[in-house]
Formats: C-alpha cells, structure tokens, sequence
C-alpha cells in the first residue's frame, strides 16, 4: 500500500484529503505542522509528502529541505501562494509539484499517481548505468550524480527528466514527450515546468549554466543531451 503524509493545519481540508486518499487504497498520516511532519516522516517512511507551505510553526519550504536532507520522496506542494517567486522557491528547495488553492480533487489524485510512477524504477541496459561527461558523471542504477567529486542531490522528478535526456545522447527530446512522460498528459502544454527543472539540473550538473555544454535547449522543440 502506498503512503501518504498530509502536511495541513486546516481540519476540514485534512478531513477531505484522508478520506478521498483512503477511498483509493492509500494508507494516509496527517500532521498539522512541521515538527509533527517531520517526526512523521522519519518514523512512518512514507512514499511521499502533501505540503501546505503555510504551517503555523515553520515554513513549508524549509520543510521540504530538512526532508532533502535524507530522502528524495516525492514532495507534492499544496498552496494559496500563488507568485511565481514562492512556486521556485519550493521547487528549488526539493519539491517535485505544485498545485494551488483552491484544486480539483481529480487532479491532485492524477498528479500523486504520476509521482508514485517516477518512483517506480525500471531496470537499464548495462551500456545505459554509466555516463560521463567533461563535467559530471551519472550512475542511473545506483541514482547518483557526481560534479569534481562532490555528491550532488537530485530530486525524482529531476532524476526522471534527466534519464530519458541522457539515455538517449545526440537525440531531440520534444517539450510535449518530456512533459507526458514525467508530468503526465494533461501537462503536455505547460512548458514553464521544463524550464524551471533544465535551469535547475544546468545550476546543479554544469559548470557554466549559462552557457551549458551537455544539457541543450532547442528553442521551441525540445532537449537533447550531449556527452
């Protein structure tokens, strides 16, 4: 059974959460702040997280970071902050989604069933495990990324984006394939998704950014990954 911990001090949203989770066959455990969450999270193990950024003890985000700190479940935010600046924030941080208040039952559900597939990991080609390049090296099978021998931590949802990228090299990637396979059909229009997680890969893997060598935008078509 898969888990979910609900991170909402609002009861009546709560209430609403676990019992739509529990009518799928989801085991669910709520916290109303972050200190419960994150003794939650450490004690249950769930397979992944609902976050409300607005908790009355902490910040979501700094939430999400001390969660960073020792897993890579699937963080899913649930907000009313809308600005583009607090949705980066907590992608930058580790979150893997974000929807805003108010939302549709039916897309929270669909979004949580494509973040439990992300996680799922399908086994490689032996030629596929490694790949390095000038700048960093990648072990799929092992999920580990590695820039002039420092460890660097990726999210599940940047891992995915990344092995369909680098398990086919010299190869265009298109927005619309990149954003079916890891967000799911219904965000195969929203672009700003692929922007916001290649700058934050490019930040992470390469050594100028700016001027990236191995993680490369073609403008209006996709991606493509050069060794």
């Amino acid at each position: 059974m898969t888990r979910v911990l609900v991170v909402e001090d609002d009861p009546q949203l709560v209430r609403a959460l676990v019992l739509n989770l529990q009518a799928r066959k989801y085991g669910v455990d709520a916290a109303p702040d972050g200190a419960t969450a994150l003794r939650l999270a450490a004690a249950r193990r769930p397979d992944m997280v609902v976050l409300d950024l607005g908790l009355p003890d902490m910040d979501g985000v700094d939430v999400i970071k001390e969660l960073r700190g020792w897993t890579r479940l699937p963080i899913l935010v649930l907000s009313a902050r809308r600005a583009s600046d607090e949705k980066v924030a907590a992608l930058d941080a580790g979150a893997d989604d974000y929807i805003t208040k108010p939302f549709s039952m039916d897309e929270l559900m669909a979004r949580l069933r494509a973040a439990v597939r992300r996680t799922e990991t399908a086994p490689l080609a032996p030629e596929t495990v490694l790949v390095v390049t000038d700048d960093f090296s990648i072990d799929l099978l092992a999920k580990k990324a590695t820039r002039a021998g420092h460890d660097i931590r990726l999210t599940p949802t940047e891992w995915h984006l990344l092995e369909i990228l680098v398990t086919s090299p010299g190869r265009l990637i298109t927005q619309k394939h990149l954003l079916q396979e890891v967000w799911g059909v219904s965000h195969s229009n929203k672009t700003n998704y692929l922007r916001v997680y290649m700058a934050q890969l490019r930040r992470k893997l390469e050594t100028d950014p700016s001027h990236p060598r191995c993680l490369i935008t073609e403008p209006g078509m996709g991606y493509r990954f050069e060794g």
